[in-house]
């Protein structure tokens, strides 16, 4: 028996204290994409996004199936993995979804414990645990199911002092353009189909012993034409988050919808990276030829002052500034939010970033909701798609 778990009303939050926390996770580990070209796809997130070359594996390495490209900055890891032959189920995958998020690893002390705790709770196995080892020490990895085709891989590292896993090399370049002030994952959004948040809602709680602390419905995210659902999954420790989106009745055909026409299935929806400085990192992202959604109305930027009320005292930016590069900001009772949202980083609009900046807020930045969707519309109109 779990226990008791406690509520406290935190305006549209709920944060739940005293959960039973059978599944400790220390952080997110890497984040790996299935890509059609992962040499091609690295050069961008290097040029684009300032990753730094890390690792890499492929037919040097010995590796008969697929190339790895790992990529960092900060506490941010990427794999980039493209297969080398078409028999491949990588290549099954690209060939349904286009390039997407396959892996959410996450880094535990036992991932032979979290294999079994999750496992025995109901998760569809995708790895048993599995000890690799080379001349640098050991990682043991297991891997379970979780929407769509999504995979949480278990990585725990402990014994290990290599590069990043064994069977990867270190991967020097003499292309390292400078990072941009992306620091780490602040959270990971899934998209799931009609009628299918709440079940995953229910999975993370049972089989992850995640907290659903925050939720939004079709009253709070809507327009004149969509609306969406949304609840925000956590962990014992809060180190990791996961909203889960659904799509929710409305006149046009919401962005869920359009992400799940165009992937095919449920799937990671954006990662969102946190920066100290949001304007300087922004800044560079739009220097090196990054899109981002529309900005909201001049309505939007003159109502700041009211919205934010007593934080506005503690507001370091320039609302001028702010104006000027489309960045959003909002608050809840802790502080602030500043919060900006890519355009699709690939032709199949499905998989975008957001980078965010917290001073001292906790929320996703709901009163940013009616003005982002509204820019969203403006580009599925322009597809064609709304």
């Amino acid at each position: 028996m779990s226990k008791e778990v406690k509520s406290v009303d935190y305006g549209l939050e709920k944060i739940f204290e005293g959960a039973e926390d059978f599944l400790p996770l220390l952080g997110t580990d890497y984040v790996e994409f299935y890509v059609g070209n992962a040499k091609q796809s690295a050069h961008f997130y290097k040029t684009a996004f300032g990753f730094q070359s890390f690792a890499y594996k492929g037919l040097e390495t010995g590796s008969r199936d697929s190339v790895s490209y790992v990529l960092k900055q900060d506490k941010i890891t990427l794999v980039l993995t493209t297969p080398l032959n078409s028999k491949s189920p990588i290549n099954d995958h690209i060939v349904k979804h286009g390039d997407g998020v396959k892996v959410i690893a996450l880094w535990v002390d036992d991932a032979t414990s979290a294999f079994e705790e999750t496992t025995k709770r109901g998760a569809k196995p995708y790895m048993e645990p599995t000890v690799e080892k080379d001349e640098h020490g050991e990682v043991v990895r297991s891997g379970i199911y979780t929407y769509g085709e999504t995979v949480h891989m278990f990585v725990e590292r402990k014994n290990y002092n290599g590069t990043f896993l064994p069977g990867f090399r270190e991967w020097k370049s003499d292309y390292n353009p400078t990072p941009t002030g992306l620091k780490y994952i602040d959270h990971m959004v899934g998209n799931v189909g009609w009628g299918q948040m709440n079940k995953w809602v229910k999975w993370y709680e049972e089989v992850m012993g995640f907290v659903n602390f925050l939720s939004f419905d079709d009253k709070q995210i809507h327009t004149e034409y969509s609306a969406l659902m949304s609840k925000v999954m956590s962990n014992g420790n809060g180190r990791i988050k996961f909203p889960i989106n659904e799509p929710a009745k409305g006149i046009k055909k919401s962005q869920i919808e359009e992400y799940l026409d165009f992937y095919e299935d449920s799937g990671v929806q954006h990662l969102a990276v946190a920066t100290d400085d949001i304007i300087k990192t922004v800044s560079q992202l739009k220097e090196r030829g990054i899109e981002f959604l529309p900005p909201p109305p001049q309505a939007y930027y003159d109502d700041i002052p009211r919205r934010l009320g007593d934080h506005m005292n503690m507001m370091k930016e320039d609302i001028n500034e702010l104006k000027k590069l489309s960045i959003m900001i909002d608050a809840d009772e802790d502080g602030y939010l500043l919060q900006i949202f890519t355009k699709p980083l690939e032709d199949r609009p499905t998989l975008f970033f957001e980078i965010i900046q917290r001073m001292g807020a906790k929320g996703f930045g709901a009163g940013n909701f009616k003005a982002l969707f509204e820019s969203i519309e403006r580009e599925q109109e322009q597809r064609g798609t709304l």
